[in-house]
């Protein structure tokens, strides 16, 4: 198998709470604003990563309510499968991957996330019931 050629499936979790607002975390390694969010595990079903992640960067147990967008990094050859995701358990909790959250609107959103992580986050907000399908370099959309 070529290796050059193979993609990564990540998932994230954008939580959206009662008042519309969504769930930023800080990262630890590079401050960066992001949805909560990680690589799919080979032997994981998608959903039970999804909540793998979200638990651990979180400390919120969460329920997936709609598949909002897939994402693909073509740089790195990231595919994102993004969720929007209700919090039904858990605290929030730093932990080694996340150093600070934040609750935010969709404005707040695009003044906090690169791009293309940014929109995600603004795909999720989005009420409308289709996935969005979008193609990015790792900072701006393609």
């Amino acid at each position: 198998m070529d290796h050059q050629n193979t993609h990564s499936v990540s998932v994230a979790g954008v939580i959206i709470d009662d008042q519309g607002r969504a769930l930023l975390t800080q990262r630890r390694d590079n401050g960066h604003w992001e949805a909560p969010g990680g690589v799919l595990e080979r032997h994981e079903d998608i959903t039970t990563g999804l909540l793998r992640e979200v638990r651990e960067e979180t400390g919120l147990d969460v329920e997936p309510l709609t598949l909002t967008g897939v994402y693909k990094n073509m740089t790195r050859g990231i595919v994102a499968l993004v969720f929007r995701c209700k919090v039904i358990g858990g605290h929030l909790t730093e932990t080694d991957e996340t150093r600070s959250f934040r609750w935010v609107t969709a404005a707040e959103v695009q003044a906090l996330a690169s791009e293309a992580f940014a929109v995600r986050v603004l795909d999720a907000m989005r009420d409308d019931g289709a996935p969005t399908i979008r193609h990015h370099d790792g900072t701006h959309l393609l």
